[in-house]
């Protein structure tokens, strides 16, 4: 993303813990562009309040301006909690990469409780809301409908005015991995994998499928 102004999220490696509450907020101004990474992946852990941690991400952009969101995993370990929303506000000109990747369990562990929330307006009218809940008591969650013993799952979504005139056409990018287009104008791409290295894969795959 060439001209663009990068920016690494730095948290500490023991969060968030049960009944910790986070925000994290970002805002991109007209015509500018932004990058925002972090450092290392997230983990959500046991912690000795009663109550899951909520985390809240709260991301603006305005018009002419582009933002790509592309944070390491966020991973759900044994016996945590954790409810995470992601709020996107964009103007009708903004231009939007996001990245989501969960991994479900440290190696030769069980998940925690993990539920995720992503909404998306643009132009002040929704363009996707999703919610996905996975680990104990969630159900059905690691059945042959939703995620089939795979212990990794993740999106791309890509909000860009120019698929109004070049939509994305929907396609397989591997076998548990699929691009489709979204009115908005936007592409999503979703995909389930053994592991955070075969789920990374996939979703570069769809990055440079949409350009």
């Amino acid at each position: 993303m060439g001209g663009a102004a990068c920016v690494t999220v730095v948290g500490a490696m023991s969060g968030p813990l049960g009944g910790d509450r986070i925000a994290l907020e970002a805002t991109v101004g007209p015509g500018a562009r932004l990058r925002i990474g972090s450092a290392a992946a997230t983990i959500a852990l046991p912690g000795r309040a009663a109550g899951p941690a909520h985390y809240e991400i709260r991301l603006t952009v305005a018009d002419g301006a582009a933002l790509h969101w592309l944070p390491e995993p966020l991973i759900s370990a044994h016996g945590s909690e954790l409810l995470m929303t992601t709020r996107v506000e964009l103007a009708p000109t903004a231009r939007l990469v996001l990245r989501e990747e969960q991994i479900l369990g440290r190696t030769g562990e069980s998940p925690g409780h993990l539920t995720s929330r992503l909404t998306v307006h643009r132009a002040g009218r929704p363009l996707l809301d999703q919610e996905l809940a996975h680990g104990p008591g969630a159900p059905g969650w690691d059945g042959g409908a939703v995620l089939g013993g795979h212990r990794a799952v993740g999106q791309l979504l890509v909000v860009d005015p120019a698929f109004d005139t070049r939509p994305i056409t929907p396609r397989r990018l591997a076998e548990t991995a699929v691009l489709t287009p979204l009115t908005g104008p936007a592409a999503l791409a979703t995909a389930v994998a053994p592991d955070a290295l075969h789920l990374r894969r996939a979703l570069d795959a769809a990055a440079a499928a949409v350009g």
